[in-house]
């Protein structure tokens, strides 16, 4: 721990943040695991639905700073690639 009081405060709100994150993380997983388990089970109603939810965090998370924005425009072409396949 940093014994000058301005950093001991930017410690505490660093991990405010960092917490703050990982929820974010994962809910971000969360969407993107729906979509695929969506295309695995052949349901494209649920795949489109669950892949619009999940271009919409990802685009929050790269707004946040949480996702860089190339992750994201991968994650989307993937994403959209899967449920383009299902018949």
């Amino acid at each position: 721990m940093a014994n000058i009081k301005s950093q001991k405060k930017r410690a505490l709100t660093n991990l405010k943040r960092q917490n703050a994150h990982a929820g974010q993380k994962s809910e971000l997983k969360t969407a993107i695991k729906k979509v695929l388990a969506a295309v695995n089970a052949g349901d494209k109603e649920a795949a489109v639905k669950a892949y619009d939810a999940a271009n919409k965090s990802l685009d929050k998370a790269v707004v946040s700073h949480i996702k860089k924005a190339n992750y994201a425009a991968r994650q989307k072409s993937r994403l959209a690639k899967a449920v383009n396949s299902i018949q």
